[in-house]
């Protein structure tokens, strides 16, 4: 009980202080706030060249939007690359531990907004509303609430994942969805 009360507290300060901070990607970006472009909705097919992993930055804005039992968060992925690529579709994201192992079920994809393919020039950023559930709006024997260091992202259509240093409660059992991900969009904002 004890250890679970010190997580709890380290897990508060460490919100605290990346509350008051805007995380951003180690490459920096001299345009990151310029738009990606997208187009009509279009099928993966229509893509001249996808974005590969390496080509892209993952980060979280912070500090987040709350709503009732919930904190929306946008999930910034950014073309850190020379090159112009796309994107189409949603991304993978789970929590996980300083380990790297996942805790509970990966996010679910949230239907609010039609998929686009997105053309990302040298230096933009699409963004992913990422809505981070309150694990106490879930029994304790269903969750097993437990501290996450991060999250693992997966962005549309790569098989290579990278990590952002992200600490919240999660809930540790598969099952309960906790985290909830929309479409890769241009130029929206949190809800």
């Amino acid at each position: 009980m004890k250890a679970t009360h010190r997580s709890l507290r380290r897990l508060s300060a460490a919100i605290a202080i990346a509350g008051t901070t805007v995380l951003i990607p180690t490459v920096a970006l001299a345009a990151a706030g310029q738009p990606a472009t997208s187009g009509p909705a279009a099928t993966p097919a229509a893509a001249a060249a996808r974005c590969p992993a390496g080509a892209l930055t993952d980060w979280i804005g912070v500090p987040g939007s709350g709503a009732a039992g919930s904190v929306y968060y946008m999930l910034e992925i950014s073309n850190t690359s020379a090159h112009t690529c796309t994107l189409y579709g949603f991304p993978g994201v789970s929590a996980i531990t300083a380990r790297g192992r996942q805790l509970g079920s990966m996010a679910q994809r949230s239907g609010s907004y039609p998929e686009r393919l997105l053309t990302l020039r040298p230096q933009s950023t699409v963004h992913v509303i990422l809505q981070i559930t309150d694990v106490h709006n879930f029994t304790a024997s269903a969750c097993h609430p437990a501290v996450a260091w991060g999250l693992r992202v997966y962005a549309p259509g790569a098989y290579l994942s990278s990590t952002i240093a992200f600490p919240s409660l999660a809930c540790s059992r598969r099952g309960p969805s906790y985290l909830t991900v929309s479409t890769t969009l241009a130029g929206v904002g949190i809800p």
